[in-house]
């Protein structure tokens, strides 16, 4: 393919946990083009002084400044909370080719008072915020199509959508008293995860965190909304565990009259029938993050408990792949129509 077909991009935060995946998988792309890689520090150092994976000859690490937007296609932003508005609010109506993929939390949440209370920042770019489309790519493959900004989910809400939300379409399940308990890798945290998370024996111990409070809830909260019209009620309890990268979440359910294990997981295979990252597993199997580890799949098993009426759903995922950088990427292919799967397999 000729360089002048191929996608102009820019990757804004390409130093980060996040971004190396990002830079990583795109290098690797058959049509794309990395044009800029911009960081706040290390200005002038080639990115493989952050990742030796990454073997293809790409730019240096250079300024926001340096970005000649006319020459850009698209643009990823793996900026810190509070830096994506900025950077869309004085490009979107100057360059209208442009196209955005935003992978932190600036466009996740559509209230901008909700985004402030939990994000103890003011949204800079409230109109834009209507113009943006919170894109799980399962879920988006034509309404993305319509919007210039996509707003990449989080991890955690991406682990416990996939599993619930065709089971909240289809109402098979009470919609209370649902637990959720989510374990991940502490790369989640990003490269200063040690000034977050203090505890003892950090790299040898699990930790639960923000029991009632977590960030995430505000996503989780908006996007059941959309599906449910009604309140759930649940309970969504995030655990750090001294590995760097995965998430396992355990999602406790009761099933109504209509539904069962093996039926909620029948529904999940007919609805992800023609979806590529999925795997739904043979009904109670056992499961770990193992498997997902360094791709773009998510594994999800249906199991019965020793509780009449209750199932328990894990699902599986690499938080920095199909938890961000692998699903960033996926938006991409659903957005320029590239096959869905080009440059994850």
């Amino acid at each position: 393919m000729s360089l002048k077909n191929k996608l102009k991009i820019a990757i804004i935060g390409a130093t980060g946990y996040t971004g190396l995946d990002l830079v990583l998988m795109l290098s690797r792309h058959p049509r794309v083009i990395i044009k800029n890689l911009c960081a706040s520090k290390n200005l002038g150092k080639d990115i493989t002084y952050f990742d030796k994976r990454i073997k293809k000859q790409l730019p240096k690490i250079s300024s926001i400044k340096n970005i000649n937007w006319n020459n850009i296609d698209l643009v990823f932003l793996s900026a810190p909370n509070g830096e994506a508005h900025k950077i869309i609010k004085k490009t979107f109506y100057k360059y209208k080719q442009l196209k955005y993929i935003d992978l932190s939390s600036d466009f996740r949440i559509k209230d901008p008072k909700i985004y402030s209370k939990f994000y103890k920042k003011k949204h800079g770019a409230i109109k834009l915020i209507k113009k943006s489309i919170y894109s799980i790519s399962e879920f988006n493959k034509n309404k993305i199509l319509n919007y210039r900004i996509i707003s990449n989910p989080g991890c955690y809400p991406t682990s416990i959508q996939l599993p619930l939300i065709p089971l909240i379409k289809k109402k098979l399940i009470y919609l209370k008293d649902i637990t959720i308990d989510s374990k991940s890798g502490y790369s989640g945290a990003g490269k200063n995860f040690k000034r977050i998370f203090k505890h003892k024996n950090l790299y040898k111990s699990t930790f639960a965190y923000s029991p009632n409070s977590h960030r995430h809830m505000s996503e989780i909260d908006q996007e059941f909304m959309k599906y449910s019209k009604q309140k759930i009620n649940y309970s969504f309890n995030p655990h750090l565990l001294p590995t760097f990268r995965g998430i396992l979440s355990s999602i406790y359910l009761k099933v109504n009259k209509k539904s069962s294990a093996k039926i909620i997981r029948n529904e999940l295979l007919k609805f992800y029938k023609n979806s590529k990252f999925i795997k739904i597993l043979k009904l109670n199997s056992a499961l770990g993050s193992g498997n997902v580890l360094n791709t773009n799949n998510c594994e999800i098993s249906v199991c019965q408990t020793n509780v009449k009426d209750k199932i328990v759903i894990f699902s599986a995922i690499d938080n920095l792949i199909k938890g961000a950088s692998g699903q960033a990427i996926q938006n991409m292919n659903l957005t320029f129509k590239f096959p869905e799967t080009l440059g994850l397999k």
